[in-house]
């Protein structure tokens, strides 16, 4: 198999302090809480940022200090949210992507996301779409229902990312989305077209089994806060401890782990 990639999802925009003190809030936080991650043994940062009260927000600015200082600590590949909060507008969301990282999520389509809806019709990904290719940043397609897979696929009919190596990540578990099951993983890999790479992100207690399912069948893992704030029941956790379990999760099972430029490699992005 090919190394594992190890996302870190560091922040999001539903956990608060209130619901765990090891959130990484502030630009200084989120890097500080990547470099950590990176010594861990994660290769992407996926990030959110917060405002100065800690509210979500995509305002260009404070992705600019993040970025700016997360590239000062360490080598990890950057890769922005253009999710960013539900009820942002195409706007704010694709504000952090004028800042050319390495990379950035992108949902190709809409779905019910808790008690909220996440909307993203198809005029938006169209949109979003132009934005990252204006500013080549490579997409890493965000899938939360099976019908999203062939709706990047139908972006790269009409001629978007023709260049790009193809990156999915299967957000697995959300309420309202995909249910985080083993039939499930398998069903949306079985979608991908040859030479594309995938991610697994499960959702809350489904963090633990989709991580070492994606290890077994050779795709890429994310864990992190964004997604699921306990080690175990009743146990927080930091970013860097959930890096640290799937590294050895990997080891026992004699997958070795990508540094950040194995990554950048098997992503296409150098």
């Amino acid at each position: 198999m090919d190394k594992l990639i190890i996302t870190a999802a560091l922040v999001g925009a539903e956990v608060t302090r209130e619901d765990t003190p090891w959130l990484p809030v502030t630009p200084e936080e989120i890097a500080e809480a990547a470099m950590e991650a990176r010594e861990a043994g994660a290769a992407i940062a996926h990030i959110h940022v917060r405002d100065d009260a800690g509210n979500p927000t995509q305002d260009r600015e404070v992705y600019r200090r993040a970025i700016e200082l997360i590239r000062r600590k360490t080598d990890i590949i950057i890769q922005v949210s253009t999710g960013g909060a539900v009820g942002m507008s195409a706007e704010e969301r694709l504000q952090p992507v004028s800042l050319k990282p390495e990379m950035a999520s992108l949902t190709t389509g809409t779905v019910n996301f808790g008690n909220g809806v996440f909307m993203n019709p198809p005029d938006m990904i169209e949109r979003f779409a132009e934005e990252f290719e204006r500013y080549n940043v490579a997409p890493e397609f965000e899938i939360f229902e099976a019908g999203m897979v062939e709706n990047a696929l139908r972006l790269v009919r009409k001629g978007y990312f023709k260049d790009r190596h193809l990156h999915f990540d299967f957000v697995m578990g959300v309420p309202g989305g995909i249910p985080a099951t083993a039939d499930h993983l398998l069903h949306l890999v079985r979608q991908l077209p040859p030479g594309a790479t995938w991610t697994v992100a499960g959702v809350g207690r489904h963090q633990l089994p989709m991580s070492a399912l994606g290890i077994v069948l050779g795709g890429h893992v994310r864990v992190g806060l964004e997604d699921n704030i306990y080690y175990r029941k009743g146990e927080l956790a930091t970013n860097a401890q959930l890096v640290r379990r799937v590294v050895r999760i990997a080891r026992e099972m004699e997958r070795e782990v990508a540094t950040p430029d194995e990554a950048r490699k098997m992503l296409g992005l150098v």
